[in-house]
């Protein structure tokens, strides 16, 4: 088991998604799947990033959501970002 640990900056960008039921559910299933194996399912199109995040991993919880978090140590998943394309690559 993978503990998840949220940094002050994904929990703000959470609160803009708190009334979308939606981006809410496919949200708990990605982080479902991460604490349980550490890696989500290529469905979700995890990827290494490069520039700003170099080092970070990136997938898509819907088309344009996209969850940003760091294998901190191990077994440790830290959650940094979550939100569009446009809203983290500025």
């Amino acid at each position: 088991m993978w503990e998840l640990k949220i940094t002050r900056q994904f929990k703000k960008d959470l609160k803009k998604y708190r009334n979308r039921a939606d981006e809410i559910f496919c949200l708990s299933v990605v982080l479902k799947m991460l604490q349980e194996t550490g890696t989500v399912s290529r469905e979700y199109k995890p990827h290494l990033l490069v520039g700003e995040y170099t080092g970070f991993m990136e997938c898509h919880v819907k088309n344009d959501l996209l969850l940003i978090w760091l294998d901190e140590r191990e077994n440790i998943i830290k959650l940094v970002r979550l939100g569009t394309h446009s809203e983290l690559f500025k």
